[in-house]
């Protein structure tokens, strides 16, 4: 898989966002090309796979996924989280917070997927 890449699960399209072990100056180009994706879909019916497995943990980084999580808000039809462990709870909670969303967080990705593919 690509890093940032539209897949097709149980007939379904997947917004798949790989961040894992991305440092937090990688993270804005891929963020960016996740946003243009999730934007390409019509409103309300987006998808949404992120792993943030081994994400460096900065005050950058944490700016960077509200940012990007307020963004998806008018795409996404649900969301989902593989990765979350740690101080990346904290964070986590801020990105809701600030979302206003609900994004569960799963320990695998195929289980995430098959969340998502049921909403």
């Amino acid at each position: 898989m690509s890093q940032i890449e539209l897949i097709s699960y149980s007939g379904k399209k997947v917004v798949y966002v790989d961040l894992s072990g991305s440092k937090a100056s990688e993270l804005p180009p891929k963020i960016a090309e996740a946003k243009r994706l999730i934007a390409s879909q019509p409103r309300a019916s987006a998808l949404i796979l992120t792993n943030v497995t081994d994400v460096e943990l900065t005050s950058q980084t944490s700016a960077i996924m509200k940012d990007f999580s307020t963004h998806n808000t008018p795409y996404a039809k649900a969301s989902a989280v593989v990765g979350v462990e740690g101080l990346k709870k904290i964070i986590y909670s801020a990105v809701q917070r600030v979302s206003g969303r609900s994004i569960p967080t799963f320990d695998t990705i195929q289980q995430a997927k098959d969340w998502l593919v049921g909403q």
